[in-house]
């Protein structure tokens, strides 16, 4: 398995993140700093993003190329992911997802009520507009 790196470029995670129609528009160069990834750092083939707000973090982004699915892949990331956010003082991750809540439910993550999210959470761009009401919120006590 390749080596997982730090801060791909804003463009390229872009490109990643558009093709599995994942949402961009409020990226920023601040964000990739949190954000990893597999690949060559101008073609990355896999990332996963958080951002930290204290003791949570939101987890966003996790995505695998077509060509590196069922590789383990995505779990090496969100496990990289989950490590980092740990090291940081982090002691729970919560994310959204329209498509993935079995992959995360065998990671470990449960679904969670929305009203009960912290207000860190409630907060960001993605719970509070970007991802559809309807998204599952999910979270993971590390």
């Amino acid at each position: 398995m390749n080596a997982i790196n730090a801060r791909p470029s804003l463009a390229a995670a872009r490109v990643l993140l558009e093709a599995a129609q994942l949402p961009t528009a409020d990226l920023t160069p601040e964000h990739c700093e949190r954000f990893f990834y597999q690949g060559p750092p101008t073609a990355p083939t896999a990332l996963v993003g958080l951002e930290l707000f204290g003791n949570v973090a939101l987890l966003r982004s996790l995505v695998v190329g077509p060509t590196n699915r069922e590789a383990g892949v995505g779990s090496a990331l969100l496990r990289h992911a989950e490590s980092y956010a740990r090291s940081t003082g982090v002691n729970t991750v919560y994310l959204l997802t329209t498509t993935a809540e079995a992959f995360f439910a065998r990671r470990g993550y449960v679904r969670t009520a929305r009203d009960s999210a912290p207000p860190a959470i409630k907060t960001t761009r993605e719970f509070a507009g970007i991802c559809p009401a309807s998204s599952a919120l999910m979270s993971k006590s590390l």
